[in-house]
Formats: structure tokens, sequence, C-alpha cells
């Protein structure tokens, strides 16, 4: 006999369940893993207890081709597994998924949270460069020559900045992108 009283608790969603068991599936996890993870967060209390028991999967849409697996793997693997998945910032399952499409960023050992903190930080400084280049154009456009030469360093290195961002974009899009995949394939794909 069972005597573990599980901690249930139902809530009307008020028109949220719809977009909730989508974002559950995009991130192949249970509703009840994003709603623990969503209230954990609003709480201010740790992922431990979130974690503390893996759900499969529920709610999912009919026909949407996402099935249970099991597989057995010895502990060190399954660690190994659990450790990459979290390192990656995805389930378990989006992990496995993307270890098996190949994709870079997570078959090449880089890491993909401290790549996205270069991409933020690069989006900041070309946020802040569409300022500067709004404040010199009034200040062209006033006349008032002396505080757009201010301004000039910024412009003599424009093309550089701009060229790195691009870059560091291209790159991270190039890892999150599975082995194999090119414009021509996702083309093939969508016919």
């Amino acid at each position: 006999m069972n005597t573990h009283q599980p901690d249930f608790v139902s809530v009307d969603m008020r028109g949220l369940k719809t977009p909730l068991v989508e974002r559950a599936q995009a991130e192949r996890v249970s509703v009840s893993v994003l709603v623990r993870r969503a209230v954990a967060r609003e709480l201010g209390v740790g992922d431990a207890l979130v974690q503390a028991k893996p759900d499969a999967p529920q709610g999912l849409a009919p026909g949407s081709g996402i099935v249970k697996l099991s597989i057995r793997l010895t502990t060190d693997e399954a660690d190994r597994l659990v450790a990459g998945a979290r390192s990656a910032g995805l389930s378990r399952g989006a992990y496995l998924a993307g270890l098996i499409a190949g994709i870079p960023a997570l078959t090449s050992g880089t890491n993909r949270v401290d790549q996205l903190a270069a991409l933020t930080t690069s989006n900041a400084q070309l946020s802040s460069l569409s300022r500067n280049i709004h404040a010199l154009t009034r200040f062209l456009t006033l006349g008032n020559v002396p505080q757009a030469l201010v301004y000039r360093d910024m412009l003599d290195k424009l093309d550089g900045d701009v060229r790195l961002h691009l870059t560091q974009a291209a790159g991270l899009l190039a890892e999150l992108r599975p082995k194999g995949y090119t414009a021509e394939s996702r083309h093939r794909s969508n016919r």
C-alpha cells in the first residue's frame, strides 16, 4: 500500500493551458516540470526541489511525434547525461536529441551559456552603437561640429565592430545548427 501523499495542486489556468503545453513540448519536458520551475523561480527556491523527481511528458497533443524512450546507461553515463543537459541549460530529452542531431555546440564541448553571454554582450554594444549614431546625426543636423567630432573615433572603428558582432552571431548560430544542415536541406524539408 502506498502511503505517500504527492503534493498536488489544481490551478485554473484561465486561458494559459495551450501556451503552457506548447512551451513544455518545445522544451521536451512535462507540464509539471515547467510549472514547478516557474513556481520555484517565483518563490526564490533552488532547482533542487524542482529536479527532485523526473516526470514523463504529459499533455502532449495527439500525433505530436514525441515518444517516451527508456534507455539503459551506466551510472557514470547517466550522470554525464544529466550534467551535460544541465550545463547546456536543456532538458535531458532536448540535450540527447541535440547530441543525436550532431549540434556542434553540444558535441564540441563549447559552453553554450558562455557563447550566449558573449552574443548578449555584443548585442548590447551594437545597441549603444545605434544610440551613438543617432546622437551624431542630431549634432550634425544642428551644425554642432565640435560635438560631432567626439564620435569620430567610434565611426572609424564602426566597420570592425559590426563585422565582429556578425561573426560572433554567425558562429553561434552555426554551433546551434545540426551537422549537415544547410539552407538547401531546409528548403527541401519545407516542400
